[in-house]
């Protein structure tokens, strides 16, 4: 809106505030303007020296305002304007963050809105953490906040019918009951139960997720099929994968006369999400070397990394996310890049304890750890 800027001044009463700027990344250009070309001259402090606000039409100096953007993506941010900006990345929380969070503001903040005194109603340990693995998957607390607020209805309920006195302990069962039943397993043992799935790890601009990919053999001509919404980048990883197995077919004992009369499909399950990105090269190539040799992917772990036709396994971004993502899952082995060993530092140390992060540095170390019985046909 023209003059939104300076009437925010005007409102704060000093010519240096702090501007927040929420969901950067959601401006569009329409018939009433285009944002992102103004922002241009407001944060580039180049240019705000002599901001012209279109309102007043008087030049005004914005160099000492302190500009904070949020923002989910920066895909979706103009490149001119993420230029002039310094980018944090701020990562989700760990399960014992959440506690904390859940703990010191969200149960009080709900006890609060539902009317209840803080004495009225605690959460067991066991309670607030099968909240979090069971009912919410995500990087923030926005859900978790939800759902225990979901609780704490029931318990106002409670109260005020006369149901309960004193204080109200929220038990596991208690959870289960204003609840109902759970939305998150850990299903990856579930799923990998037979060879041709392998579980990845992706990055989305809400945090980390895990991914299931599935090949299968179906006569044909030797051809690659792909199916999921795959981007063009993930399509190409593919394509590698397959290129990298047809000229290891010896050494991996995978039948050739297979290769040649047989076509592989490659399917990512959620086809209703557009999926993109290097990263789970790793994983197509082990699902298509699981359904190949009839060894299964072991399913206590998860990978991420981008390979190359040489056999090389290359660095990622993401780490913080898609470890937490394997974590949330109930996954504690984890293989990614060496070249990633740096971005270990990033993940909170008792995470660190909890998980085992195995570095890896070629194809070769890959397939050795994600499908044992290859290496025990092999020998």
């Amino acid at each position: 809106m023209p003059g939104r800027i300076i009437q925010a001044i005007r409102r704060a009463e000093s010519n240096d505030p702090v501007f927040m700027l929420d969901e950067v990344d959601k401006i569009g250009a329409d018939w009433h303007g285009d944002p992102s070309s103004a922002l241009l001259e407001v944060l580039d402090p180049e240019q705000n020296r002599d901001f012209r606000d279109n309102y007043l039409d008087v030049p005004f100096d914005l160099s000492k305002v302190m500009f904070i953007t949020t923002a989910n993506t920066l895909d979706s941010i103009p490149p001119p304007l993420r230029d002039r900006m310094e980018v944090l990345q701020l990562s989700g929380y760990t399960e014992e963050e959440k506690v904390h969070i859940a703990g010191q503001f969200l149960i009080p903040k709900q006890l609060d809105a539902h009317g209840l005194n803080p004495d009225e109603a605690t959460f067991e340990d066991p309670a607030l953490r099968a909240i979090i693995r069971e009912y919410t998957r995500e990087a923030g607390v926005r859900n978790l906040e939800r759902e225990i607020a979901g609780v704490l209805r029931r318990v106002a309920s409670d109260v005020a019918e006369g149901a309960v006195s004193g204080t109200v302990t929220v038990a596991l069962g208690g959870v289960r009951d204003a609840l109902g039943k759970r939305r998150f397993f850990d299903e990856t043992a579930e799923r990998i139960d037979r060879p041709g799935v392998a579980t990845g790890l992706t990055w989305t601009p809400t945090g980390g997720e895990i991914i299931f990919v599935e090949a299968a053999i179906v006569p044909g001509k030797g051809e690659l099929h792909l199916t999921g919404q795959l981007g063009d980048v993930m399509k190409e990883s593919a394509a590698a994968a397959f290129s990298y197995l047809k000229t290891r077919a010896k050494e991996l004992h995978i039948d050739r006369k297979l290769l040649e009369e047989s076509d592989i499909h490659v399917h990512v399950p959620a086809g209703g999400q557009p999926k993109e990105g290097p990263s789970a090269g790793v994983t197509v190539l082990a699902a298509m070397a699981s359904i190949l040799t009839g060894q299964t992917v072991r399913d206590d772990l998860a990978m991420t990394g981008e390979i190359t036709l040489r056999g090389k396994v290359l660095p990622i971004g993401g780490v913080k996310e898609k470890v937490l993502a394997a974590h949330r899952a109930g996954i504690r082995r984890v293989l990614l890049p060496r070249r990633n060993e740096a971005d270990l530092d990033d993940i909170p140390a008792e995470l660190r304890k909890e998980m085992d992060l195995v570095l890896i540095e070629s194809i070769d170390e890959l397939l050795k750890l994600a499908l044992p019985g290859l290496s025990a046909a092999a020998a």
